[in-house]
């Protein structure tokens, strides 16, 4: 599985650089994102820029990574370009579930945001 990780202070962006995100992929991409749950990754943002065909595995994959940052930070599914993927998302409904954001810029100045509606709301209680 090809992909490429951009480690910045408030968030992760994990690229999925493959055409494919099928039942050969998602069992390690399923892996990496529990590797990065673990390892305190606050806030994840997944570009699929690349991505042009997901299957149910690859559904499942996505859906993994957003049970596992639920409660506990963000979880964002960028660059949903290609109109296969946009139209598997629609007919399962996965836009009323997930947070899609069309562009990577988008999607960090919503990590920004969050990450400020947490502090205001008393957040996690941690210093930096």
């Amino acid at each position: 599985m090809k992909y490429s990780l951009d480690k910045q202070e408030k968030y992760t962006i994990f690229g999925l650089d493959e055409p494919n995100l099928n039942s050969l992929i998602a069992p390690n991409l399923k892996s990496e994102f529990v590797f990065l749950r673990n390892e305190g990754v606050k806030n994840l943002i997944l570009n699929v820029t690349d991505v042009q065909y997901v299957d149910s595995s690859g559904l499942s994959a996505i859906l993994t990574a957003n049970r596992l940052w639920k409660d506990y930070g963000t979880f964002i599914l960028t660059g949903v370009s290609f109109p296969a993927v946009t139209k598997l998302i629609e007919i399962s409904r996965l836009e009323t579930i997930l947070t899609i954001i069309p562009t990577l810029q988008e999607s960090i100045d919503y990590v920004f945001m969050e990450e400020i509606q947490r502090e205001l709301k008393g957040g996690d209680g941690e210093e930096e």
